[in-house]
């Protein structure tokens, strides 16, 4: 193979040099693409030969001295002991995350329709939705993986596309389903996501025994539930101020599960943010300060348990001494049903005094007045009467936009790849995108 190096300009012969066009005039070698293999090996190999004679001969002479080699060696060795470098975030007034009018839209599939959020620091927020709400979508929009097409957001005060690599320094991110290297163990995949963090030294063992997990097995011998351990033990692991989950539990049994819960309420204690989204909604219930509900790209109610809880129905359901009369035109009072000295109905915020005092009248012998569960709130947003053929995947991305997923673990890397050239892709593309 001819050696790409550029040629000395002695090397030329007298004629070609005096006649450049010349047939004998030596042509200069086209680069090495990086991409060919074998050529880009062969020069590399042709190069570090060259490298190793000089410096034999230099050493040789005594023009170098042998010792500078391993003083190199243990400077590096101790700057991989040394904490990652940090690029600290700056002060911000406002919220953790703060975002209003974005848009996001998959050719003619709209996934996020003027949404509004907002997650203030030191709280558990929960997003929920069903496949196609918009979640997962949002959560890519925030790490920087898919740009917004209209709308302002930020992170610290960041914006999450134009600042994705300085702010997943300062990020942990888990999603559902977690893709890692085959080839390496559970405990080499956990230090390589944490050399780009800063780590609590004792952090690591106590997370890998409390989740129960085998660090010296390889990845491609875990099962799911065992992949998202890895994965949970690096984010905790991390000692940042926020944490992005998209579904983290699926696949951990019940006891993980709530090692899980326990490892979120540790990190809203030190004064971490931690926005997730779940199907699961006891989990949600008995973690998350505030929700969100998402309804085909819309936050269609925010705010936290008891306020969503006072804004819906209450049910209650009561035997008396003699029925209950009076409530049947009472606007407040819903799926009223009276069955001899037995009464069940669902009362808004305004009627349950009303309903309270009926039964009381009537001479209660039992009584069960309960506030609905994050469940029953969700539902009623999509019951069978709130039905919409808009919804869509939130996985639907397609060829629109590029995430990185097809290299391994790029979900869980701080996106650097995928970052550094975001700013050509710019545009100011139409929210409204018709088919």
């Amino acid at each position: 193979m001819t050696d790409p190096r550029p040629q000395d300009s002695d090397a030329s012969t007298p004629s070609s040099a005096s006649n450049p066009s010349s047939a004998d005039a030596v042509q200069p070698e086209p680069p090495v693409h990086r991409g060919a293999q074998g050529d880009s090996s062969s020069a590399i190999e042709d190069g570090a030969s060259e490298v190793e004679a000089t410096l034999a001969a230099q050493v040789a002479e005594g023009g170098v001295d042998v010792a500078v080699g391993d003083e190199v060696e243990r400077e590096a060795e101790e700057a991989e002991d040394e904490e990652p470098e940090t690029d600290p975030i700056p002060e911000f007034d406002g919220p953790m995350i703060e975002g209003r009018g974005i848009f996001k839209a998959f050719g003619s599939t709209q996934a996020l329709d003027d949404l509004a959020v907002e997650v203030t620091t030191g709280e558990v927020h929960a997003f929920l939705g069903p496949n196609g709400a918009g979640k997962t979508t949002l959560l890519r929009i925030l790490l920087g993986l898919v740009q917004r097409n209209e709308g302002v957001l930020t992170i610290m005060g960041l914006d999450p596309w134009h600042d994705a690599v300085r702010l997943h320094r300062h990020l942990a991110y888990v999603p559902g389903d977690v893709q890692l290297w085959p080839q390496l163990t559970g405990g080499e995949t956990i230090d390589l996501l944490l050399r780009m963090r800063k780590v609590r030294p004792t952090r690591r063992a106590e997370l890998i025994e409390r989740f129960d997990l085998d660090p010296a097995k390889r990845i491609r011998d875990y099962s799911k539930g065992n992949r998202q351990k890895v994965a949970l033990v690096a984010a905790f692991a991390a000692d940042v101020p926020l944490y992005l989950f998209d579904e983290p539990t699926d696949g951990l049994d019940p006891l993980m599960a709530q090692v899980y819960r326990e490892c979120v309420a540790e990190v809203r204690d030190a004064g971490g943010t931690v926005l997730l989204s779940s199907h699961i909604m006891s989990e949600v219930e008995a973690i998350a300060d505030r929700v969100t509900i998402l309804r085909n790209g819309r936050a269609v109610e925010t705010g936290t348990l008891a306020e969503l809880r006072h804004l819906t129905r209450t049910r209650v359901t009561a035997t008396t001494a003699r029925p209950v009369t009076g409530l049947a035109s009472d606007e407040h009072v819903h799926d009223l049903v009276i069955e001899g000295d037995r009464i069940s109905c669902d009362v808004g915020p305004d009627g349950l005094t009303t309903v309270l005092a009926a039964v009381q009248a009537a001479g209660p012998v039992a009584l069960d007045c309960r506030p609905p569960s994050l469940e029953e709130i969700f539902l009623r947003h999509y019951g069978p009467d709130q039905s919409d053929d808009t919804q869509i995947e939130d996985d639907a991305t397609g060829a629109d936009t590029d995430t990185g997923s097809d290299h391994p673990a790029a979900d869980l890397t701080d996106g650097a790849s995928s970052a550094e050239g975001n700013g050509h892709e710019e545009n100011g593309h139409e929210h409204k995108v018709t088919s």
